[in-house]
């Protein structure tokens, strides 16, 4: 398990991942590194909007891949640690299906779509549209469409797209935005909320 009890304002590291480094040496190296892109003054989701939970309590999500089928359910944290094979198997559901690329995914946003299933009080998995996102996929649905950014957050692991089968996206939107951990984009003629670990920050309609 990996230690998170560092400051993530105290580390600055380069916007990819040193080469030669595999997945789960990616994440022993600690929780500065652990999302592979840390940026001074972001909020910390995990204490965003604290959840009942016992001391050392663990946190379990379940997920689907919409376009894959592919799900993960269990647990990814306890207390202050995140399971390393957890995350091979959270950093294989998300990765870029297209290009068949996988990414170490920031445990920051796992924290945000944990929170955000919680609040909603159900049972059901989160489908999830969109993960970890190769520059050269980012490319082509840009160019498809105008509602891609550039230096979308989906490139370095820290961005989610989901909605939840038989509920209100706008209430996962609001729901979201009440934690304040990160930007939030609503897409409602796609009918899905963007969450990632970036600064706070909402848009959409």
């Amino acid at each position: 398990m990996v230690d998170i009890n560092k400051n993530p304002l105290d580390v600055q590291i380069d916007n990819h991942m040193p080469k030669g480094i595999d997945r789960r040496s990616f994440l022993s190296i600690g929780a500065a590194t652990l999302g592979g892109l840390l940026i001074p003054g972001l909020v910390n989701p995990a204490m965003a909007v604290p959840l009942p939970q016992r001391k050392g309590g663990a946190r379990r999500i379940s997920f689907r891949n919409a376009h894959t089928g592919e799900s993960f359910a269990g647990v990814y944290r306890v207390g202050d640690k995140y399971l390393p094979d957890a995350f091979d198997q959270i950093n294989h559901v998300l990765r870029d299906h297209r290009a068949d690329k996988e990414y170490p995914m920031d445990p920051r946003v796992l924290d945000i779509i944990y929170q955000v299933h919680k609040l909603t009080g159900r049972n059901q998995p989160l489908d999830i549209l969109s993960g970890y996102r190769c520059p050269s996929t980012n490319r082509k649905l840009r160019q498809a469409s105008g509602g891609v950014a550039k230096k979308s957050l989906h490139m370095k692991g820290q961005a989610i797209d989901f909605h939840m089968e038989d509920y209100s996206t706008a209430r996962l939107r609001d729901i979201a935005e009440s934690l304040r951990a990160g930007g939030v984009g609503y897409y409602s003629r796609s009918d899905f909320v963007h969450v990632d670990s970036g600064d706070f920050r909402t848009w959409g309609s």
